[in-house]
């Protein structure tokens, strides 16, 4: 398996892309699981026949294309082949002074929103991303050696890793969250996504919260014929919801936070439909709540 990772890795973008097609059309007729879920989310969505194809595609191109970025040398940089489209707003914010959040869902190519951010804004502040280490040891040594690049810093998915957050963003530097990957259990709470309850993280706004850091989303739309990616960076469109004196708690202000970033989530995912990833699991019940859980259901 390493030895045709790294024989892919040799390949260019635009052959990865055509071999990734091929394998998301051969991953959808031969897993009847992957397919249901597919499709019952994009019926969700509301999505048209061409977009289910296109994300049916876009799911075999994000895979073929993972050991291209995995291997890439931190030189050359992507240069053109990484384009930006407001860029502006992460100049201010970081002029700012104060920590930068940034969240990116599961939508076009999230493994190269990391190594882009860096080779851009690596010399202005270090970017620090949450990450869970691959089962496989030979795996997790690709991978680990891939993001070990100037600038980029990563930490588990453990309270150590918040931790180290919290101290990142209080430095004044960036952070990364995917903000709609399921947290485990007493992580999240149960809010509203494309009309069905998912759960759903609150450290993004918690980290706000105790840091003072500025907030955008940030996501790599995959460009035709393997001429790399654009670089989509958007701030919220609503603010952050405060917390009512009443909510001693707070969990009624969590919830609100929750489907606040869905909510920007899905306006987000609707600009490019064909990209996001329609058969990631992201109804299941958190890990270690396999029942007595809210939305048990879904």
């Amino acid at each position: 398996m390493q030895f045709l990772i790294r024989a892919m890795a040799r390949l260019s973008l635009r052959k990865l892309h055509g071999i990734g097609l091929v394998l998301g059309w051969l991953g959808y007729l031969f897993s009847a699981s992957y397919r249901r879920r597919l499709d019952e989310h994009a019926r969700l969505a509301g999505l048209d026949t061409a977009q289910r194809r296109q994300a049916v595609g876009s799911a075999g191109r994000m895979v073929a294309e993972l050991p291209w970025l995995w291997l890439r040398p931190p030189q050359p940089p992507l240069g053109p082949m990484a384009q930006w489209q407001g860029a502006e707003l992460i100049d201010a914010a970081l002029a700012s002074g104060q920590g930068l959040l940034l969240l990116t869902p599961h939508l076009g190519c999230f493994e190269v929103a990391a190594q882009a951010y860096v080779e851009r804004y690596g010399a202005r502040t270090q970017l620090t991303v949450m990450y869970r280490p691959a089962r496989q040891p030979w795996l997790r040594e690709i991978i680990e050696a891939s993001r070990r690049r100037p600038g980029l810093a990563t930490v588990p998915a453990s309270l150590a890793g918040i931790r180290h957050m919290i101290r990142a963003l209080r430095r004044g530097e960036s952070v990364g969250l995917l903000p709609d990957q399921v947290p485990p259990e007493g992580m999240g709470v149960w809010a509203p996504f494309l009309g069905r309850p998912a759960y759903t993280m609150t450290l993004a706004h918690r980290l706000v919260q105790q840091t003072g850091a500025l907030m955008l989303f940030i996501w790599a739309e995959r460009l035709p014929r393997g001429q790399g990616y654009l670089m989509r960076v958007s701030p919220l469109t609503e603010p952050m919801p405060e917390q009512s004196p009443d909510d001693v708690d707070g969990s009624a202000w969590q919830a609100a936070c929750a489907a606040s970033v869905n909510r920007e989530m899905e306006r987000l995912i609707r600009q490019c439909p064909g990209q996001y990833l329609w058969g990631y699991h992201r109804f299941k019940q958190p890990r270690s709540a396999q029942s007595d859980a809210p939305g048990a259901a879904a």
